[in-house]
């Protein structure tokens, strides 16, 4: 059980990181498609 709470926890963690590394570029990407949404006026 400990095992299973130690490689939950590395995913975890694993995932974070490559949250916090490509945070600036994914919210370049919602803003893009936000803006092209609302030219469509498609959900703005």
């Amino acid at each position: 059980m400990v095992e299973y709470a130690l490689i939950l926890a590395l995913i975890a963690l694993i995932v974070i990181i490559a949250l916090i590394a490509t945070g600036g570029q994914l919210m370049n990407v919602y803003s893009n498609i936000t803006a092209t949404m609302c030219l469509y006026h498609v959900g703005c």
